[in-house]
């Protein structure tokens, strides 16, 4: 895997990772605490922060997984046995 590569596949598991993480701890505001012409569906302290900084260990320790998949190939495409019979041509 060349190192662009594997910055290609860290970028889309850092967005995967980041949609499957914004939700978590959010709170939408009460009626009292909406301010004028805001959404009381807004969350209230949305912490993009913290959920980046989160984003990027999970997103870290996925890709270093991927990684090892492809450079170390602990299992073949033909170990898996509902993989059809490619033959010599892939």
């Amino acid at each position: 895997m060349t190192w662009t590569a594997g910055l290609a596949i860290y970028f889309v598991v850092w967005w995967i990772v980041l949609f499957a993480i914004l939700p978590w701890g959010v709170r939408a505001q009460t009626t009292s605490e909406v301010p004028a012409g805001g959404d009381p569906g807004a969350p209230a302290a949305p912490l993009l922060l913290w959920k980046m900084g989160v984003t990027t260990i999970v997103a870290a320790l996925v890709w270093a997984l991927i990684v090892w998949l492809v450079v170390a190939q602990p299992v073949a495409i033909d170990d898996l046995p509902f993989m059809p019979d490619f033959g010599d041509g892939y």
